[in-house]
């Protein structure tokens, strides 16, 4: 089972790109760069159901708890968001109906629809490089909270696949404030769960995306099999 969040930076026409440049919104305040093509090509391989978010994380963060502040964020590192100043209750609850729900809604049938077959949960991501003027040196991150034993095993493999630097909750932890996913679709169910994080730089191209597609299928397959 698979899931990627953040995997587009579409904006509805109606919201005349939140008041950002089509640059802005091309960069990682955005979106997750290279996450969906790494989500897409894994899927492949492993012939697993991929669920794709279709609009960016600024018209409302499909990862985010809808009470969470940065639900739909007014600044993100540095940017203000202009379309998502002075928000009212009612358009926030259109976004909320229009994609948040959806989105939710469709790994929920999902779920429930695979309930007498095993199944993990892999959230994928991507960051920055750089935040807030903070280098950040992981190449790739493993994320999760309640579900350390399969989290070892993710990072277990991937340091033995690696030379490069792997994240233990880098270069974020789950949190229920902050995080959705995992918390409602993943632990709520008691099924095993993590949230991958890839470096951008890494996904810049379809060199990158095959080869951290093909290291992160055959990593997924040393556990599961």
């Amino acid at each position: 089972m698979l899931l990627c969040d953040h995997a587009s930076n579409r904006v509805p026409a109606c919201l005349n790109n939140l008041g950002l440049s089509d640059e802005q919104l091309s960069s990682h305040i955005g979106w997750d760069p290279g996450a969906a093509l790494l989500a897409k090509a894994l899927a492949a391989r492993l012939d697993a159901p991929l669920l794709l978010s279709n609009y960016s994380r600024l018209v409302i963060d499909c990862n985010r708890p809808p009470t969470a502040a940065d639900s739909i964020p007014t600044i993100i590192d540095g940017t203000v968001i202009p379309g998502n100043a002075g928000l009212s209750a009612d358009d926030a609850q259109l976004r909320r109906s229009s994609l948040f729900d959806p989105y939710h809604d469709a790994i929920r049938q999902l779920l429930d629809a695979r309930d007498t077959r095993a199944t993990r949960l892999l959230s994928i991501h991507s960051f920055t490089p750089s935040l807030a003027g903070v280098e950040r040196p992981w190449s790739v991150g493993v994320c999760y909270r309640l579900d350390a034993t399969w989290a070892a095993q993710w990072l277990a493999t991937l340091r033995g696949s690696l030379t490069d630097s792997v994240g233990d909750n880098q270069p974020y932890e789950i949190e229920l404030h902050i995080d959705y996913t995992l918390p409602v679709h993943s632990e709520a169910r008691q099924l095993p769960g993590v949230m991958l994080e890839i470096r951008q730089d890494k996904l810049q191209d379809q060199d990158g995306v095959q080869r951290w597609s093909e290291l992160t299928a055959q990593c997924w397959l040393s556990m599961v099999c």
